[in-house]
Formats: C-alpha cells, structure tokens, sequence
C-alpha cells in the first residue's frame, strides 16, 4: 500500500518521462557513522520505492537514474567494485519484481570496462522484460551525456560514409535517434537530491526544456513522499519551452 496520497496530484499533469541524479549516498554514511558502501546499499532501497510510486502514478512512463557515471571511475577500487556489485546484486533481486509489475528495464551507457558476467545480467533482464509495458526504468550506466553525443556523431559519420545519411539532412531529429536510447522521450523533469547545483553530465541533451527540482534530501532518504514534493512542484509551473508566458 501507497505510503502516500496519490490524489493529491493532478493525473493528467504528470510528467511522462522522470530522471534523478541520486546524489548523497557517501554524506548520508558519514552523517550515520557508516562507510560508503553502506551509503550506496540504502540508496537501493530508495530506488525501489521510487519505482513503486512511478508505477503507481500510472501517468509516468519513464523513469531513468543515474546508477554509475563514466567519472565514478575515478574514485577508489573498492568503492567502483561495491558499486558494481550492487547494481549485480539489485537486478538479480529486482528483476522479478519489475517483471511482475510490467515494467522493463533499460540499461544505457556504454559497455567497455564492464565485466562479462555484469553485461549478461543487464542483458538477460532486458530481454525478460522487453514486452512491458506498464513502464520504463532506465539505468545509466558508465553514461557520460557527452560520451553519448560523441558516439552520436561518430554513428552520423559512419552512416554518411554509408550513404545512409547525407551531410545535408543532418538535424536535431538525426542525433535524437543515434542516442543511446533513441526511444525515450525528452526529460520533463530532472531531479537532484543532496542539494548539490550541478547537472554532472547527465542527459544533457534531452533535458533541453526539462524542469528541473532540486532537494537538500540525501538519496537515501529520497523515498514516496520526497518524491511527491517533487511532483507537487513540477506541476504548480507552467511549462512554455522557451515561448513567452
């Protein structure tokens, strides 16, 4: 059962497609006395009931989280191989729930640097959801926004040398469909928790037009009713994509 009030928010004002760069895991483990990695294992938990809302909501259609950036990389061994098993440890977990929920998961980033039986993983649970339909969970990750614009670009090429494409017909639309996920709708709302004002890489070009909320919530304690506040604020502004009001 909702821990939430669902009707508090206007059905047909919902944002289709949400995005959250979950900040705060390693500042909420030292607030409470625990390593990093303790930090990360409750924002799981986060993650989970995010979804659940998303889904319960019904007028959400995507839901993409930054899961592990191409900078994560640079932080210690043992943090980067805690992260990753993590994520190995949540599918094999969450995969049913999501399937029973009829949501499929998506994985977006590129695939270099991770291990074999990681990218089988992510592979079999886009396969097993691929016909849901209730909604999409995105994860990012090793996702760089300008990695994928690069790669973008470089598929552009490929496709001109092809004769697939010519020069003369590139536009917006052409990078639109070279993007990692070229199906996903553009952002309609971008939230940041931990308060931090820094879109770190994350979706830049398709939250163009995208409202953003930022919260001083650490990720770990982002759960439904943070969630709500967020919705709540996205729907109290009006929206006119660089049109004067």
């Amino acid at each position: 059962m909702s821990e939430v009030n669902v009707t508090e928010l206007d059905p047909d004002r919902l944002p289709e497609h949400v995005a959250i760069i979950m900040d705060g895991n390693g500042r909420w483990a030292k607030q409470n006395g625990l390593n990093r990695v303790r930090g990360h294992e409750a924002g799981a938990k986060s993650v989970r009931s995010v979804t659940e809302l998303c889904r319960e909501l019904g007028g959400i259609k995507t839901l993409s989280l930054y899961a592990f950036s191409t900078e994560n990389w640079r932080r210690s061994n043992a943090e980067v191989s805690a992260l990753f098993a993590l994520l190995s440890k949540y599918i094999k977990l969450e995969i049913n729930n999501l399937h029973n929920e009829n949501i499929r998961i998506k994985f977006m980033g590129r695939t270099d640097g991770l291990a074999k039986a990681l990218l089988a993983e992510m592979r079999d649970s886009e396969e097993k959801t691929k016909h849901n339909t209730a909604m999409t969970l995105n994860l990012a990750v090793n996702y760089g926004s300008r990695s994928e614009i690069v790669d973008a670009c470089k598929a552009i090429v490929d496709d001109i040398e092809q004769g697939v494409l010519a020069k003369g017909d590139i536009d917006e639309q052409s990078i639109s469909d070279r993007l990692y996920l070229p199906e996903t709708q553009e952002l309609d709302l971008l939230i940041r928790t931990s308060g931090e004002l820094r879109l770190s890489n994350f979706m830049l070009w398709q939250l163009s037009y995208s409202e953003i909320v930022v919260t001083d919530t650490y990720w770990p304690d982002f759960h439904k009713p943070q969630l709500m506040e967020a919705l709540r604020e996205y729907q109290s502004r009006k929206r006119n994509f660089g049109a004067r009001t």
